[in-house]
Formats: C-alpha cells, structure tokens, sequence
C-alpha cells in the first residue's frame, strides 16, 4: 500500500472511530436520534476501512466491531419506532446561529402525518414583525399539509413595550385568517415560559 493509501485509510480509521465514540455518548445520554445518526456514519467509514486495509486481523477486528455497532443501530431504529407508535417520541434539533436550509417543511413534515389534529405551540416571543410571520408561515404549512389539524395552541408571553399593540394586532389577524380554513386558534398569554416548545396530538383512525 502506498503511503498516500495508507495515510487515507488511517484518516479513516480516527474519523470512525471519533464518530462511533461520539454514537456511545449519545446512546449513553438516551439521545438516541442523534445517536443513530453517529453509528450510521461511524459503521460506513469503518467499511470503508476494512475495504482499504490488508491487514487480515484489522479487518476481522473491524467486522466484529461493526456488527456490533449494527445491532445496536437497529434496537436503536426499534426503541424510536416504537415510541413513535406510541406518541412518546421525542426529537431534539440543534440548528446552530446563522444556518440555513431548515424549513419549516424539512423539520416538522415527518410528524405531520395525516392523523394530527391538534398541535401546541409555546414561544415566548412570538411579538415582532418577523416573528408574526415566522408563526404564520408555520400555521400555513399546517394548513396546507396532509395533517387534518383543526385546533392550533400557542402560549406566548406579551410585549411589555410599545410593540405589544402590534402583537395583539398581529396575533388577531392570523387568527381570523386561520378561522376562513375551518382551523381555530387558541391564544394565551403567561410570563413565565422561556423555552420553545411544539407538541402534536394525534387520533387514531
């Protein structure tokens, strides 16, 4: 093997094995969606590990390693289907400062199955202009998508300054423009939410 080759496949090697040390920690944390995305990434850089190397007793190593990162993988798979069917599943996206390509479509259309009927919203800062249409634009895609929600929920907290005629304007408005889709609206207030939340309640067909 060259030593380009041999420098490629060592690079390989630390790339996959930093990432299914990274899959371990997550499984350990029960963060399990992010978990499995590490394994899948580790179990296909250790592939091509063992497709690179000549070592005989690496290769055999590797194999076993992998065929237990694949079982785990697959329990993984099993453990978020089944509390999935179970309405238990519970996903965590971290998008970074300034990152671009998340939609509203690409986060939430795997939960927006044809059987959600209601979805809660808690934001506390749903006050300016663009987060007014931010909120909109979330509602329209309700609106628009293959899930039958008929009641939408938010807890927001008020604007303690002069924008908090322009919240209530706002807020109105969606709230008639929702009401012309059969969709209803529930608004209240609470100044004791920090943290954003969305939630989904489904009925069994």
């Amino acid at each position: 093997m060259s030593r380009t080759g041999g420098d490629s496949t060592a690079a390989l090697e630390r790339a996959g094995a930093e990432t299914v040390k990274r899959a371990v920690e997550l499984d350990i944390a029960s963060r399990f969606q992010e978990s499995l995305v590490c394994y899948q990434e580790g179990i296909d850089l250790l592939l091509q590990v063992v497709k690179a190397t000549k070592d005989e007793a690496k290769k055999h190593r590797y194999r076993q390693k992998i065929s237990e990162y694949m079982t785990r993988a697959e329990d993984i798979k099993k453990h978020i289907e089944k509390e999935k069917q179970d309405g238990k599943y519970h996903k965590q996206i971290r998008i970074e400062e300034n990152a671009t390509g998340f939609s509203y479509e690409k986060v939430f259309q795997e939960y927006l199955s044809e059987i959600v009927s209601e979805v809660w919203v808690e934001d506390p800062y749903i006050r300016s202009v663009h987060q007014l249409y931010n909120f909109l634009r979330f509602c329209e895609m309700l609106v628009k998508g293959p899930c039958k929600v008929k009641t939408i929920h938010l807890l927001t907290s008020y604007d303690e300054g002069s924008g908090k005629s322009q919240q209530v304007t706002g807020l109105d408005e969606i709230q008639q423009s929702l009401r012309n889709y059969g969709v209803t609206l529930n608004i209240a207030f609470s100044s004791s939410i920090h943290d954003r939340e969305i939630s989904c309640i489904s009925v069994t067909p």
